[in-house]
């Protein structure tokens, strides 16, 4: 196993190690894939850095010791070693080293293998046309009596601070790989709800411009926030069913210590649930507020374009007739007619004006 280590691929607790080759694919990967291999033993980390092999031996001769480690983003050569140190299956293999894949649990043998989608909310200043709301990653958790791997993808926020947590209360972590899937789980749902509270926010300034007096089309904006939405939903909503099963017995070890703070899990994520329902439904709403709101503006315009083109036919109807150039005509001949005829016209336009203003066309 020390090819991980002499590879230059190899960061424990944030400092990298780099050897030649190690630097070059750490340059084009823009971080090592492990992130941090540590050895515990009755919920007591190790201290100092422990080899690969030396933390798999320590874990399987040790009645309370197991092994977490941390990788990100690993081709599949990265696995090879532990997928045959571990006996990982093959199909999981593949699926953390492909990632994009939906929430899921599985189990193989005695490994458990988790996939959780992460949401992180990208800040913006305004929500426009091509604003992007939230981004996904992926969690990886291969989990047995001995050993929790980690993988992550994309987006998903480094585990530091949750290990350092955990590290802290001994007393959890010694039960083993099934408090780390716990941790895991709780923090990616508790993320959720954060994220939720930042897209309401988003839900709430789209409202007020909608219903605002000035006139405006936020279809678009609209449906870039149903698009951000539906990628939320595809991380939640699937997670529902890993989670019961997590709850009734499925963590590895004594992991039956923890089906309450599941069930709490799941109760938080029936939450985040409810409340993207809400948001779906209140976006319908708001898109069929702005579709009504511009049909309105529209058929104000209308109203006024055809009160100002009624009040313009009045004296084109006028000239017309005097403009025919009979020679037999009316006031043709009188020296008053052409200002009377102005100020007939200015009366007309002027009746006709008051009383569109006084049923609210103009």
């Amino acid at each position: 196993m020390s090819s991980w280590r002499t590879a230059g691929r190899y960061r424990h607790g944030g400092g990298a190690v780099p050897a030649a080759e190690g630097a070059r694919v750490a340059a084009a990967r823009h971080a090592p894939v492990v992130v941090d291999c540590a050895l515990y033993d009755r919920g007591v980390r190790r201290p100092g850095e422990v080899a690969l092999q030396e933390a798999l031996d320590a874990a399987e001769a040790g009645e309370d010791s197991f092994v977490w480690i941390g990788l990100h983003e690993p081709l599949a050569e990265d696995l090879a070693e532990l997928a045959a140190a571990f006996d990982l299956h093959p199909l999981a293999v593949e699926d953390a080293v492909e990632a994009h894949q939906r929430p899921k649990l599985e189990r193989y043998d005695d490994t458990l293998f988790l996939v959780l989608k992460t949401i992180v909310y990208v800040e913006h200043d305004a929500l426009t046309a091509t604003s992007e709301v939230v981004d996904t990653g992926e969690l990886m958790v291969f989990a047995g009596a001995k050993f929790v791997v980690v993988v992550r993808h994309g987006s998903a926020p480094p585990l530091t601070d949750l290990r350092r947590e955990l590290e802290a209360d001994p007393a959890m972590l010694a039960h083993g790989p099934a408090a780390v899937v716990h941790a895991i789980t709780d923090r990616v749902v508790d993320d959720y709800l954060l994220v939720a509270d930042k897209v309401e926010n988003d839900f709430e300034r789209l409202e007020v411009d909608v219903f605002a007096p000035r006139a405006s089309n936020d279809a678009e904006r609209i449906y870039q926030l149903k698009r951000e939405l539906i990628e939320f939903k595809r991380a939640v909503l699937p997670l529902a069913r890993p989670l019961e099963q997590l709850a009734t017995g499925a963590l590895p070890g004594d992991g039956t210590v923890f089906d309450a703070y599941l069930r709490d899990v799941a109760d938080h994520l029936t939450q985040v649930r409810e409340r993207l329902v809400g948001f779906d439904e209140l976006l319908d709403s708001i898109l069929s507020a702005s579709l009504a709101a511009v049909t309105v503006q529209q058929n104000t315009d209308m109203r006024k374009i055809a009160a100002i083109a009624a009040i313009l036919a009045a004296p084109t109807l006028i000239v017309g007739i005097y403009g025919m150039n009979f020679e037999h005509m009316p006031e043709l001949k009188w020296s008053y007619g052409y200002p009377t005829v102005l100020v007939g016209m200015a009366t007309v336009c002027t009746a006709m004006f008051r009383a569109f203003r006084r049923n609210g066309w103009l």
